[in-house]
C-alpha cells in the first residue's frame, strides 16, 4: 500500500466493437469485434479500371497497413463519437482524403495487451495512462507520446453515478454505495480502465472525508461485496445497468450523457467529491503517414466539439469554455496526480499483488 495525504480540491479544467484481443498469456474473458469504414466519396469518384488495380495491391499489401490507412484501437465508450462524427469529419479534410478506418474497440486494458501482443494499431487510444504505458515500455509507443501542449490527454470525464429514472434509492454521493440495500454495477477493474478509474473515485472521495488509506480501502471492498456483476467494459456494464440489473452504476459522466440521448430510461448524479478522468491518445511507432494528421486532428476544435456533443470534456479550454454550462466542476473535484500520478498508484492498487485486486480475489471476482 502507498501512504497518501488528504486530496486538496481541484478545479482542473483542461460510446462493443472491438478485435479479438487476448490477454498475454491468457485468454481474453469477452469477444469483441472489428469494423472497418471506407470514406464513400473515395469509392464514388474511383473507376472501374482504379479499382481492379487497386484490388490487386491490396491483396499484395495485406496485412502491412499503409498511409491511406488507419488502424484505431481504443477502449469501448467513444466508439460512436469515432465512427459517427470524428472519423467521418477527418475524412473531409485535406490530411485524411481518401482514408479508410480499421477500429477496434473494447475494454482499455484488453486493448492494450492485444497491441502489446501483435494487434496492429496505428493509433491507440485508452482510459488511463497505465496501458499507453505499457506501450512505451514494449516500444510500440514513443517516451515522447506525452510531451505536447496537452500531455498526450485528448478527453476529459468525471466518473458519475448514474441510477434508476427518479433515483427511488436516493443516491447523491459514494457513501450512499456502502448502504447494504444498494445493488452496484461496476466494470471489472482487472480489464476496465473505466473500472480503475471508479476504485479511484471511490477511494478519493473517502480520503477527502479525511479517512486513512485503510479506511478508504475498506470502504471500497464493502462498495465491491454490493457489486451483483462486474463485465469486462463499461460499455458492458452500462448495457447490464439498461437491462434492468441493479439500482446504480458507477461510470463516466459522458456515458450518462449518451445513455440519455440514446432513450436509455436514467438520471445521472456527480458525487460534489469526484475524480476527474484524463484519457490518453498515441501514434504508434510504425504509424502509417495517416496517424499522426488524425490525432493532431482530434485538437481541433471540431473534433473537440464532437467530443462534448458526446458527452466528453473538452481538454482544448475554447472550447471547453463554449460547453461549460454542461459541464460543471464538482466543488471536491481531484485528479490522479493527487495520488503521486498512475506511476504511483497502477501496482500498488491494480498490480498482480495491489490491494484491489487482493479485495478482488477476497471476494471470488476474477482478476484475469
Amino acid at each position: 500500500m502507498i501512504s497518501i495525504q488528504k486530496i486538496k480540491n481541484s478545479a482542473t479544467v483542461p460510446a462493443l466493437l472491438s478485435t479479438n484481443s487476448m490477454k498475454k498469456g491468457h485468454k481474453a474473458s469477452m469477444t469483441l469485434h472489428k469494423t472497418k469504414r471506407m470514406p464513400g466519396r473515395l469509392l464514388a469518384r474511383l473507376g472501374i479500371g482504379v479499382l481492379a488495380v487497386a484490388a490487386v495491391l491490396g491483396v499484395a499489401a495485406c496485412g502491412s497497413g499503409g498511409s491511406d490507412s488507419i488502424d484505431l484501437v481504443a477502449y469501448s465508450t467513444p466508439q460512436q463519437a469515432y465512427e459517427d462524427n470524428i472519423e467521418p469529419a477527418f475524412e473531409k479534410t485535406d490530411d485524411g482524403d481518401g482514408i479508410d478506418f480499421s477500429n477496434s474497440f473494447g475494454g482499455s486494458g484488453d486493448q492494450s495487451r492485444a497491441v502489446e501482443a501483435g494487434q496492429s494499431a496505428d493509433v491507440v487510444a485508452f482510459s488511463l495512462e497505465p496501458d499507453m504505458t505499457r506501450l512505451v515500455e514494449a516500444g510500440i509507443v514513443g517516451p515522447d507520446w506525452d510531451a505536447g501542449q496537452y500531455k498526450g490527454i485528448v478527453t476529459d470525464s468525471v466518473v458519475t453515478l448514474m441510477v434508476r429514472k427518479g433515483n427511488p434509492k436516493g443516491i447523491q454521493s459514494f457513501d450512499d454505495l456502502a448502504s447494504g440495500d444498494v445493488e452496484v454495477i461496476t466494470p471489472n477493474p482487472a480489464t476496465s480502465g473505466g473500472a480503475r478509474w471508479n476504485i479511484m473515485a471511490l477511494y478519493g472521495s473517502q480520503i477527502n472525508e479525511g479517512k486513512s488509506d485503510q479506511q478508504a480501502l475498506d470502504f471500497v471492498k464493502t462498495v465491491l461485496q454490493n457489486t451483483s456483476v462486474q463485465d469486462d467494459s463499461a460499455r458492458d456494464s452500462l448495457q447490464t445497468f439498461s437491462g434492468g440489473k441493479g439500482d446504480v452504476l458507477i461510470g463516466y459522466e459522458n456515458e450518462a450523457i449518451q445513455a440519455q440521448k440514446e432513450g436509455i430510461d436514467l438520471d445521472y448524479v456527480t458525487p460534489d467529491s469526484t475524480i476527474l478522468i484524463e484519457n490518453p491518445v498515441a501514434v504508434t511507432e510504425d504509424a502509417s503517414d495517416a496517424g499522426k494528421p488524425f490525432v493532431d486532428f482530434l485538437y481541433t476544435d471540431e473534433a473537440q466539439q464532437a467530443f462534448a456533443d458526446a458527452g466528453y470534456r473538452p481538454v482544448v479550454k475554447s472550447v471547453f469554455d463554449q460547453n461549460a454550462d454542461k459541464f460543471p466542476i464538482p466543488s471536491g473535484q481531484f485528479t490522479i496526480a493527487d495520488f503521486g500520478g498512475w506511476d504511483k498508484v497502477a501496482d500498488p492498487f491494480f498490480g498482480d499483488d495491489g490491494s484491489v485486486i487482493e479485495i478482488e480475489k477476497q471476494l471470488g471476482n476474477p482478476t484475469e
